[in-house]
């Protein structure tokens, strides 16, 4: 099978599977959609939806976010890992958007790369369903997946982004994302995998 076949037959099921994706970290606005993303790193999202409502119940944009110390901030995100760091990012991002920002989230991809804790994957996530502007963020399940049905070497996420944006067109980018980790989640996970139970899989015969 070409690749061209299997990027075909990828789509094809994924649409039929997936056909809207919704986003999974409940959000309300810009701003907390950027919160919810930075919390989800090493942090499953049903435990992020968890703590979020929480947070924003406190602090729900970078003003009140700023009248938080960083303990209290803390105390509210510890469950989701790395909560010293989450914390302090968190508060001096917030910062940064009052002072730079008029308290807005910045407009482009690189911009958001330069605030506290928003790497590159994080940066893209907003970037392509706050900003509606292309980006494909590459996840460890995108990066599973990806090398699974190879259409990528997967040595890394930065080398799985740029080869499936190559073989995908850019409007399909901002629902395949979705589609994909929804995808690697049900039926194509690291540990366990079954050829014979994981559609896209069974029809690359994989």
């Amino acid at each position: 099978m070409t690749k061209e076949k299997r990027v075909a037959t990828i789509r094809h099921i994924l649409n039929r599977l997936f056909p809207s994706p919704p986003i999974p970290l409940k959000h309300k606005d810009h701003y907390t959609l950027l919160i919810a993303v930075l919390l989800s790193a090493q942090c499953t999202d049903k435990k992020v939806n968890e703590i979020t409502p929480k947070l924003f119940a406190k602090a729900s944009d970078p003003y009140e976010m700023v009248k938080l110390t960083v303990k209290q901030i803390e105390s509210v995100i510890r469950p989701c890992g790395l909560a010293p760091t989450k914390a302090r990012a968190i508060h001096r991002l917030s910062e940064i958007l009052i002072d730079e920002y008029k308290g807005k989230i910045p407009r482009t991809l690189e911009k958001l790369k330069t605030l506290p804790g928003v790497g590159h994957k994080t940066a893209s996530v907003v970037t392509i369903h706050a900003l509606q502007k292309p980006a494909f963020p590459v996840d460890t399940h995108i990066h599973r997946c990806a090398k699974r049905w190879r259409l990528s070497s997967g040595k890394n996420v930065k080398q799985t982004e740029k080869d499936l944006k190559a073989v995908f067109p850019k409007t399909t980018w901002k629902k395949l994302h979705l589609q994909i980790i929804y995808y690697a989640r049900k039926y194509c996970p690291a540990k366990g995998h079954k050829v014979e139970e994981c559609p896209i899989c069974n029809a690359l015969s994989l």
